[in-house]
């Protein structure tokens, strides 16, 4: 008998050692006679009543006798008494001599009564064990399976996911090729003392198909493939974790070789270091530390190689980066132009496409954009030509599912003709600044339709190929271009508005990193004054180092002022040496609502000739 049947069998016989006790309680306090909570008095005492008349009843029991008084007129209702019968030939004659009202009580089957006393209780608490033990054989939520592993087993086969599904990760394909040979070839690697890996962490942005990596691989290599959720691990019950770990892995060596994947592993990985757990041994710390145990302790995984995925690598614990757990970091980075379009291959493979559409146009304007992304805006294009009742997807619905991704859904709202005004020369300003500096990308399309996020409008600049790095210059430029809309209120009516707010908070934040990251301020030279400025893959967060002087922190200040003046300088001027241009652009904003790139770069190039 194993340990999950011994589980059972005792849980078995304590349920009806419970059940048992119910109804003993069931039968002395419920099903008991009624007879026994009436007030009992001796024999003696009924006949002294029975000779003084005051007995009206007499109901004759087999052992008792019941038995009513006369009503004096001041009882209500008139006392009822008990007595155990004797043998008393003379019994019937005195009832009958004082007039007596006696009946006799038809004898039970003791037998059957007490049966049914105990059938009663136990026929309810029978259909609830059935239906908890029903529930224990199937693996459900219960006590018994509290510590079960819930990680969903797959056949390898059946992942449905292959590396042709996937697209611009050819470097990571190499990586994990590898340990799909080693799966399905063990002996080349080990004939000259190679290892297979342990463990392999695939960390990227979110969107960028780590969780699609680990079911390609599991899918080519063609073995076992257990998939489980960090999260999973954690429960309100101490020691759960730990006890699912072990489950998973004992589930794991069982049907080796096989690949374990830990989505979300952040989730019981954090470091043991910080400051919320130090000094402490939660329900976390716990799960972690068996998972390290599992990984690489006294026991070997042969065959077991552990995936995980993860866009916080910088909170993992490094007991668990260090090399023999996972011995492997694979970078899961946004896709190159070529792998861009590679995604948007696969993706658009059963969608019917017009002839306008170019997948490599569409590749080089999203930069960026991640896989989950660029599905997205496939997904979006072919839900606009449904809406439009088209059987083709066109290139115009790529590019409004981009606006949608980029800037939100459209809202059609009538604004008033001095505030539409007034946003059409914010616009206008930005796209204006952008077309005619040099090192800035070029305006896709402009518009001063509001949408969902709360925009009066938006400006969409697309690049014509990755940036990996920019210069001073760039940047200058780039902060120019966020300047613009409010360059332009100023040039046309003399003051500015709160429509520049955003401008302002993305520009200071830029001018800071300048100065305190990147080292372009003369004044204050090439020192970084910032520390843990990145925040991994879900964004940025820098802070200010605890060491500077408050005379350094005042000279950041006004440098950073400096950068965001001379670029809102340099904005207005620009503005001003094309001003009739800006207001041609703003005009047809004001008329259609929203104007592209194409027709931007015409309008500037009618004015220079003009």
């Amino acid at each position: 008998m194993d340990d999950k049947q011994k589980k059972k069998v005792r849980f078995s016989v304590s349920y009806f050692g419970f059940m048992l006790l119910l109804a003993w309680l069931f039968q002395m306090l419920i099903f008991e006679p009624m007879v026994l909570r009436i007030r009992e008095v001796p024999y003696s005492e009924f006949l002294r009543q029975l000779e003084a008349g005051e007995v009206a009843q007499v109901t004759l029991g087999e052992s008792r006798l019941i038995y009513t008084c006369c009503s004096d007129g001041e009882r209500q209702p008139p006392p009822v008494y008990n007595v155990v019968r004797v043998e008393d030939p003379t019994l019937i004659d005195r009832l009958v001599a004082a007039g007596v009202e006696f009946s006799a009580e038809e004898p039970a089957s003791g037998m059957g009564t007490q049966l049914l006393g105990w059938l009663i209780p136990l026929l309810p608490l029978a259909i609830i064990w059935y239906a908890l033990f029903h529930r224990m054989q199937q693996g459900g939520m219960n006590v018994m399976s509290i510590g079960k592993s819930k990680a969903r087993e797959i056949a390898g086969e059946m992942t449905g996911v292959k590396f042709k599904d996937v697209g611009g990760l050819e470097e990571v394909e190499v990586e994990l090729r590898e340990i799909i040979e080693f799966l399905k070839d063990p002996e080349r690697f080990t004939r000259i003392g190679a290892k297979l890996p342990k463990g392999v962490l695939l960390v990227g942005p979110p969107g960028t198909g780590k969780t699609l990596l680990a079911r390609a691989t599991a899918g080519e290599a063609g073995v076992p493939f257990f998939s489980i959720s960090g999260s999973d691990f954690v429960e309100m019950f101490v020691g759960v974790g730990a006890a699912r770990v072990r489950d998973l892995f004992e589930q794991a060596k069982a049907k080796a070789p096989c690949i374990v994947f830990i989505d979300e592993i952040d989730a019981i990985g954090q470091s043991r270091a910080s400051a919320i757990s130090v000094g402490t041994n939660d329900e976390r710390e716990q799960t972690l530390n068996q998972l390290l145990a599992e990984m690489d302790g006294f026991e070997a995984n042969n065959g077991v190689v552990i995936m995980a995925a993860t866009n916080r690598p910088e909170v993992l614990d490094k007991a668990l980066l260090r090399p023999g757990r996972f011995d492997r970091q694979i970078q899961v980075v946004l896709p190159t132009e070529a792998g861009r379009l590679q995604i948007l291959k696969i993706h658009t493979a059963k969608v019917p496409l017009a002839p306008d559409v170019s997948l490599d146009r569409l590749a080089q304007v999203t930069a960026g954009f991640s896989g989950a992304d660029l599905a997205n805006i496939v997904n979006e294009a072919a839900l606009l030509a449904v809406r439009q009742g088209r059987e083709q997807v066109t290139m115009e619905d790529f590019d409004l599912a981009i606006e949608r991704v980029v800037a939100g859904l459209q809202r059609r709202m009538a604004l008033k003709p001095e505030l539409k005004r007034r946003v059409a020369y914010h616009e206008g300003g930005h796209a204006l600044v952008a077309q005619l500096l040099p090192s800035t990308d070029p305006v896709h399309k402009v518009s001063i339709i509001p949408t969902a996020k709360g925009a009066l409008g938006y400006t969409m600049q697309m690049p014509e190929e990755d940036t990996y790095l920019l210069s001073k210059r760039e940047l200058q430029e780039q902060l120019a271009v966020m300047l613009g809309g409010r360059a332009a209120e100023w040039l046309v009516f003399g003051e500015r508005s709160t429509g520049a707010a955003n401008d302002l908070e993305r520009a200071s934040d830029i001018a800071r990193r300048m100065v305190t990251e990147f080292g372009m301020s003369e004044t204050l030279g090439p020192v970084r004054y910032t520390t843990d400025a990145g925040m991994g893959y879900l964004g940025y967060a820098a802070t200010m180092r605890q060491d500077v002087s408050p005379e350094t922190a005042r000279l950041i200040d006004t440098e950073t002022r400096r950068i965001v003046e001379e670029a809102e300088a340099l904005a207005e001027q620009t503005l001003r040496e094309r001003e009739e241009v800006l207001h041609r652009i703003a005009e047809v904003l004001i008329t259609k609502e929203s104007i592209t790139g194409d027709q931007i770069r015409q309008i500037v190039e009618q004015g220079a000739t003009a």
